[in-house]
């Protein structure tokens, strides 16, 4: 009796999005250009590789504004901070960059719009997630955090024709509709966002797991716990047809227990994880007979995001400066 064919499919896209990649570069670049240590406040994105990476470079991760030292350079991580953070960093002069993604500084403005014109915010998103905490920063007496379909009954709004909802850009899209159905059987008159706010990378991430799970008997996530994209990846997973699904961060962590009975094992990662996390995942599997690789492409990225902009600007004066240097050495 012939062994059964064992396989895994790939799902592309996968790994780093282009605001993950941005704020990673943009930290790399400061060590680069000040020296160490760069300061970061709380982890420039949710991967526990990457922030031990950096860590070895020199970056120092902390919690709050106020364990920076004064004068020194703060990164701000790709998930946003609230108004006040920009406000605490400049009373203890701080040299301040804004990894913010351009997509989540996107809501950060549109929440500012919507409650201008004095309206009712109803964030979609995890309470406590770094995300939603700078986004409510905006318009605090405006908005109110609505976490998740089952957290719809305890909205209350100030005039049901005057509401809008925003939401975290990583949440499951899914889930996010089926929040978004509920309000607006409370408030028929809901209006929504000027354009998507879950972003590119977690639709495309999500419908690539969609269109694998079907076809795999276990799922494996590259991710960590606290990546919200991550975590959402498994549990889309399992609810479009794998058998069985996993976060991990490291190859090592699989249990070999996962594969009992299992022929196809599907394989993506979330938005910050690095790719070559991955590829210890494809050797480790190989090594245990899933040797063939098929990758599922159901998207095509190309967006790029420049660095920020004061990164930006030191950057160019560094090379100007070189540049006269080089100029006066030759004359």
């Amino acid at each position: 009796m012939t062994e059964p064919r064992k396989r895994v499919l790939l799902a592309a896209p996968r790994g780093y999005c282009a605001g993950v990649d941005r704020a990673v570069v943009a930290v790399e670049k400061a060590l680069d250009l000040y020296g160490a240590p760069v300061y970061v406040r709380k982890q420039i994105v949710h991967n526990k590789h990457v922030v031990m990476t950096l860590e070895k470079r020199g970056a120092i991760f902390v919690d709050e504004t106020d364990e920076v030292p004064e004068g020194a350079t703060v990164v701000f991580s790709a998930h946003g901070v609230a108004p006040s953070v920009h406000e605490e960093a400049a009373r203890l002069s701080l040299k301040t960059i804004d990894a913010t993604c351009p997509l989540v500084t996107k809501v950060h403005h549109e929440a500012v719009r919507f409650a201008a014109d004095d309206f009712d915010i109803l964030l979609i998103g995890h309470e406590g997630h770094e995300e939603v905490v700078g986004t409510a920063g905006e318009a605090p007496a405006h908005i109110q955090l609505v976490d998740g379909p089952d957290d719809v009954p305890n909205v209350n709004v100030r005039d049901p024709e005057r509401v809008v909802w925003l939401s975290q850009t990583t949440l499951s899209v899914d889930e996010t509709m089926e929040t978004v159905r509920r309000l607006r059987e409370r408030f028929p008159a809901l209006q929504d966002p000027p354009s998507d706010d879950i972003c590119y990378a977690t639709q495309n991430r999500q419908v690539a797991v969609k269109q694998i799970a079907p076809q795999v008997d276990l799922m494996i996530v590259v991710g960590s716990t606290n990546s919200s994209n991550s975590v959402r990846l498994v549990e889309v997973a399992i609810e479009h047809g794998s058998k069985d699904g996993h976060l991990v961060d490291y190859a090592d962590e699989i249990d070999e227990a996962w594969l009992d009975g299992v022929t196809s094992v599907g394989l993506t990662s979330g938005a910050s994880v690095p790719e070559v996390l991955v590829r210890d995942v494809l050797l480790w599997l190989a090594e245990r007979g899933y040797g063939e690789v098929d990758e599922v492409v159901s998207a095509q990225e190309s967006l790029l995001f420049s660095l920020p902009r004061e990164l930006r600007r030191d950057l160019k004066a560094a090379e100007a400066a070189k540049a006269a240097k080089g100029a006066d050495a030759l004359t």
